[in-house]
């Protein structure tokens, strides 16, 4: 058992990973099976670590779960903290390393700079595929995520590296499929694919009352080439995609009109690795090189 003393109070640690879990996950039963542990051994690491702070961080229904004022709070300062503890104990074990995270497609020039970082600094890094919203910063699973995102969500700082124009994915059975060009407002007329999860175009990127209607649902780029490929509908992605993944079913058409995707190279802005501003700037500096 691990446990931390302060000011009275006996917190465990395990109580302190249940809770982060809980409230990234939105919920008992997926955080449970995350941690592989049952709902009510879940259920009493929270109640227990709730009595433990005299406070009530959960509202529970049987429809949903959600984080108290305090419990917000507690998320907010334990995320960074956690990440931190993590990083610094594997760094004992296993010597320092930067784990880059990334959804799909990274910059082929990447590899490349990291290369040149181990060497200037002694510090390894490695490059993790995660499909979560932050590329794995929000799991703790990065140091560093490539997001493909508008804007650098709150809790992180990131460093814009480039913009990619987007191409537009089409069944290769449709007749859509022969055009040599698509426009970004034509799109409106199809179903949309959207990856929830990491994905770059959603329905609110066009006017209200010209949205598409959506075709499926999906949670990383593999599965979302695939419902394209099935026929359920269109989508877009950046043009490093038609670069890196090919699919028989699948047509990669010119796109204009699109709006374009940022990268971005993004860290924790509290508790971060202590190289992973350095390399973000290196990689910021670097970043003609960089795009795929």
């Amino acid at each position: 058992m691990h446990h931390l003393y302060t000011q009275g109070m006996n917190i465990d640690l395990r109580h302190l990973r249940c809770f982060l879990t809980v409230a990234e996950e939105g919920g008992f039963t997926a955080a449970g099976r995350r941690l592989h542990l049952t709902q009510p051994t879940l259920t009493r690491n929270i109640r227990a670590l709730e009595q433990s702070l005299g406070v009530k961080l959960f509202e529970r229904s049987t429809r949903r779960t959600e984080l108290t004022e305090k419990g917000k709070a507690l998320q907010e300062s334990l995320a960074p903290l956690l990440r931190q503890l993590d990083s610094t104990l594997r760094d004992l074990q296993q010597g320092e390393k930067l784990r880059i995270g990334f959804s799909w497609g990274l910059p082929e020039g990447l590899s490349r700079l990291a290369a040149r970082f181990g060497e200037e600094t002694g510090v390894g890094v490695e490059f993790i595929r995660c499909d979560t919203p932050q590329a794995g910063l929000d799991t703790g699973e990065a140091d560093l995520g490539l997001l493909r995102s508008a804007s650098v969500p709150k809790g992180l700082r990131g460093l814009r590296l480039y913009e990619e124009e987007r191409i537009a994915a089409v069944p290769a059975s449709w007749r859509l499929a022969e055009r040599t060009e698509l426009d970004w407002a034509e799109l409106t007329d199809f179903p949309l694919i959207i990856n929830t999860v990491s994905g770059t175009t959603f329905p609110d990127m066009w006017p209200a009352g010209r949205r598409p209607t959506v075709g499926a649902e999906c949670r990383n780029f593999d599965e979302w080439l695939e419902q394209v490929a099935v026929g359920l509908g269109v989508g877009t992605a950046p043009v490093s995609a038609a670069r890196r993944y090919t699919h028989p079913a699948v047509r990669l058409v010119p796109l204009t009109g699109a709006p374009a995707v940022p990268a971005y190279l993004a860290h924790p802005s509290h508790g971060a690795h202590p190289q992973a501003a350095r390399f973000a700037d290196q990689a910021w500096r670097a970043a003609d090189e960089l795009q795929a």
